[in-house]
C-alpha cells in the first residue's frame, strides 16, 4: 500500500498509485464524481489515421509556432457547419501537440466549476472543446451560477497560471458568447470551415473510388454546385458508387434531400466579355416541371433582360470551373421600359453562356485585395 498526505489528511491506495511532476503526454477527458471531485480519464491518443486535405497541416502548423512564441495561452475557434472538417482539424492539431509533448485535455461536457479545475492545472497543456456551441450553450445554470460561457471568460483571457492552448469548435458562430468573437485577446485565431471544393471533391473521390468508378466523379462535381456537400456526404457517395451504382441511383437512398431551395449567383456571359448578372437568386435546379427565370442587371443595376433555363440543360465546364448553360439552351426576353436606342444595343450582345454558382455565406474574415 501507499499512504500519501495532502496537508493534514492521510489518504491509502493501492501500490499501483503513481506521483508526477508533470502530467504526462497523452491524451484525457475531464471528469467528475460528487464524493471525489475533478479527475482526468485517460482514453486512447488523438490520432489522425486517414488523408487530410487541403491546407490542414499548414494550419496546424501555424498554430503550434505561435504557441511557442505566446508568453500567455492562445485560443483557436474553429467554426463552420457540420461534417467539413473541423473536428478533423482540432485531432490533427491535437495529434501533433502531443507529439511536441503537450497533453491533450479533451472537455466534452459542462461541469459548474470546471474553470476553476483547468486553471488548477499549471503546465502547457492543450485543451479541446468540441461543440462548444452545444455542450456549453445549452445548459441552463442554476440561480447562483453563471451562464457556462461567460463563466470561462476570465479563463481564456490567458492570465492564469500555466500556459494552455484552448481549442474549441462550434456549428453555430451565433450561439457563441459575444465576448469570445472579435476577442483576439481570447481567441487569436479563428478558421473558418468551407465546404470542399470542386478540385478537392476530385482529389477526394480519385482516392476513394475504385478505378471502374472513377467516371461518376463529374456528376459529384455538377451535384455539389448544386448543393452543399460535405465530406460526410462524400463518404457517402463514395461507398454507394463502390458497390456498382451509377451516381444518379445512388444519390436518391442517401440522406442527402432537397429541403428547400438554394440561393445561386447567375451570370450571363456575352461575346466579346460584358456580363449581365443576379445576385443571389433563389433556383430549384432539380426542377422538371418547369423552366427557371431570372431577371438579369447589368453592371449600373438596372433591369434589362430576363433569362429562362431548363435546369436540366446544366452542365459542369472544367476549364471554366463553373456550372453553365450553353447559349443554345437560353431564352431572353428583353425589358422594354427603356429607350429604343438602349434595348436596341442589348439585342445585339450575342450570348455564350450562363454561369451559376451557389451563393456562399457571407465572408466572417476581412478582405483587403
Amino acid at each position: 500500500m501507499k499512504a500519501i498526505s495532502i496537508g493534514r489528511r492521510y489518504e491509502i491506495h493501492e501500490d499501483s498509485l503513481k506521483a508526477y511532476d508533470k502530467l504526462p503526454v497523452n491524451t484525457y477527458t475531464v471528469r467528475f464524481d460528487k464524493m471525489s471531485g475533478f479527475y482526468l480519464e485517460a482514453r486512447t491518443r488523438l490520432a489522425v489515421t486517414e488523408k487530410v486535405y487541403g491546407i490542414h497541416p499548414e494550419k496546424a502548423d501555424k498554430v503550434l509556432k505561435a504557441f511557442t512564441m505566446f508568453e500567455r495561452s492562445l485560443g483557436v475557434i474553429l467554426s463552420g457547419s457540420k461534417g467539413i472538417g473541423k473536428s478533423l482539424f482540432a485531432r490533427l492539431l491535437s495529434a501533433k501537440a502531443q507529439d511536441a509533448g503537450y497533453p491533450v485535455i479533451i472537455i466534452d461536457q459542462y461541469i459548474p466549476g470546471i474553470a476553476a479545475y483547468i486553471e488548477s492545472i499549471e503546465q502547457e497543456v492543450v485543451f479541446l472543446f468540441d461543440e462548444f456551441d452545444k455542450t456549453f450553450g445549452s445548459v441552463c445554470p442554476g440561480a447562483n451560477e453563471a451562464d457556462p460561457q461567460s463563466a470561462l471568460l476570465s479563463m481564456f483571457d490567458g492570465t492564469a497560471q500555466g500556459k494552455k492552448l484552448f481549442i474549441i469548435t462550434c456549428n453555430s458562430l451565433y450561439k457563441l458568447n459575444d465576448y469570445l468573437v472579435n476577442r483576439p485577446g481570447r481567441f487569436h485565431y479563428h478558421f473558418r470551415f468551407d465546404y470542399p471544393s470542386p478540385e478537392e471533391i476530385q482529389a477526394y473521390l480519385t482516392d476513394k473510388l475504385r478505378p471502374a468508378y472513377i467516371g461518376e466523379i463529374r456528376k459529384v462535381i455538377l451535384f455539389s454546385k448544386k448543393v452543399a456537400l460535405n465530406y460526410d456526404c462524400l463518404r457517402a457517395i463514395a461507398f454507394e458508387l463502390n458497390l456498382g451504382l451509377p451516381f444518379e441511383k445512388a444519390i436518391q437512398d442517401l440522406n442527402i434531400i432537397n429541403l428547400h431551395e438554394e440561393c445561386y449567383n447567375v451570370t450571363l456571359h456575352f461575346h466579346g466579355g460584358r456580363t449581365m448578372t443576379a445576385k443571389r437568386c433563389q433556383l430549384d435546379l432539380f426542377g422538371d416541371d418547369r423552366p427557371e427565370r431570372v431577371c438579369l442587371q447589368d453592371e449600373h443595376g438596372r433591369d434589362q433582360l430576363i433569362v429562362e433555363f431548363d435546369p436540366q440543360m446544366c452542365v459542369y465546364d472544367y476549364e471554366r470551373h463553373a456550372t453553365i448553360v450553353p447559349a443554345e439552351a437560353l431564352s431572353l426576353d428583353y425589358i422594354e421600359y427603356y429607350e429604343e436606342e438602349t434595348v436596341a444595343e442589348i439585342k445585339k450582345l450575342v450570348p455564350d453562356y450562363l454561369s451559376l454558382t451557389r451563393a456562399a455565406e457571407r465572408n466572417l474574415h476581412y478582405l483587403t485585395a
